[in-house]
């Protein structure tokens, strides 16, 4: 059985202890939509579109990347990388249906079906660094130079590694917990904080992560990190990381990144919330055209 006093932890002198049980067992408290098991909760098949590729996913920074590389691949002359994105709402646990369960067994976006030469026996993909080296190499091995590719794989597995801790640890503490606690919001946020500086000391003498030449890392990296240094994560956190002042290197990337036409189209993928415009869907490039339109044409009047 557990128990809680009032003692010091961690230097944390209001913080109460926590005494862990010698057997952990699961209370029914499903922390949103998070339970100690996997498999599916409900029968429903996925739908399929007209594209050999089959993207199911949400427009979160893990959904943007394979977007973000999939509209670059289109921009790139790729014509074989059209797609279909369909939108799996997580909040409606739409990820614990039986058809995304086949796909992903471990009920994440995003997941993808590559019907290309097989149309009874598609190859399933899951886990965003598997599905962006799958597209690369499937295409020529664009944005995985030969020169650099390990350490292209370096640092786009340093991502998938790393990431957890800037939203699993210092957002959820920092922006989406109830109770705010100064010890993990203190851990999280020294974490986060040095993993901005190792990317603000990549990037110091070089235009994007693996030298002058923009890959998969980039991708990869830019929904997270970017994001983060240009206010759009965890309310005001750049503020409270104090970005524009420690981490120049990575504001200045972001920017350029985040300029890029093929990177504006596949953040807007799959996008249900924030600011408009949104597309909760994509099937083909005119839907992200219309979905730009009212953007373009408000831009124009304003100059």
């Amino acid at each position: 059985m557990s128990s809680t006093s009032a003692s010091p932890q961690n230097g944390n002198s209001n913080v109460e202890a926590y005494t862990p049980p010698k057997v952990w067992e699961w209370d029914g408290d499903t922390f949103w939509m998070n339970r100690p098991t996997a498999g599916p909760r409900f029968e429903r098949d996925l739908p399929r579109g007209q594209h050999a590729l089959q993207l199911y996913s949400l427009g979160t920074p893990n959904g943007q990347k394979v977007t973000i590389l999939l509209e670059e691949l289109l921009a790139s002359g790729y014509k074989e990388a059209e797609y279909d994105a369909h939108l799996i709402k997580i909040m409606n646990e739409d990820q614990f249906s039986s058809g995304f369960v086949q796909v992903n067994p471990n009920s994440k976006i995003p997941a993808l079906l590559d019907y290309s030469g097989n149309n009874d026996a598609p190859t399933r993909l899951f886990e965003s660094a598997s599905i962006m080296l799958h597209l690369a190499e499937k295409f020529d091995n664009a944005f995985l130079p030969a020169a650099n590719r390990t350490e292209v794989l370096n640092w786009l597995f340093w991502q998938v590694g790393s990431a957890p801790y800037v939203g699993g640890g210092f957002g959820h503490f920092y922006a989406y917990a109830k109770d705010k606690m100064k010890y993990p919001i203190d851990r999280f946020t020294m974490e986060t904080k040095r993993q901005l500086d190792v990317l603000n000391r990549q990037l110091s003498n070089q235009h994007y992560i693996v030298g002058d030449e923009y890959t998969i890392a980039d991708m990869a990296i830019f929904p997270w990190y970017g994001g983060l240094v240009m206010g759009e994560s965890y309310g005001d956190a750049a503020t409270f990381l104090n970005v524009e002042q420690e981490y120049p290197h990575v504001i200045a990337w972001a920017k350029r990144i985040a300029e890029r036409p093929a990177v504006i189209r596949g953040r807007l993928v799959n996008k249900v919330w924030g600011e408009e415009p949104h597309l909760p869907e994509r099937h083909s490039a005119a839907d992200i055209d219309q979905a730009l339109q009212p953007a373009t044409a408000t831009s124009n009047l304003d100059r």
